[in-house]
């Protein structure tokens, strides 16, 4: 599970810098009501996590933008 919590710190940290945001924010944002860090960014772990930070970066904003989640 440690590699799975580094990813997610990762993601967060990694996003909110793209986007010019707090991190604390973007993670409540990825665990609102549509719960997206545990619908996909956990269980996409596997796949992505052998990615460019570039390619998890532009995959998790397309994805949330899919999915209907605002960060």
């Amino acid at each position: 599970m440690e590699g799975k919590t580094e990813f997610v710190v990762f993601c967060i940290e990694n996003l909110a810098s793209r986007l010019g945001k707090n991190a604390a924010d973007v993670y409540l944002a990825l665990t609102d009501e549509k719960k997206f860090l545990s619908m996909y960014i956990i269980p996409n772990y596997e796949i992505l996590h052998t990615q460019s930070k570039e390619y998890i970066i532009d995959d998790l904003l397309e994805a949330a933008k899919e999915a209907g989640v605002k960060i």
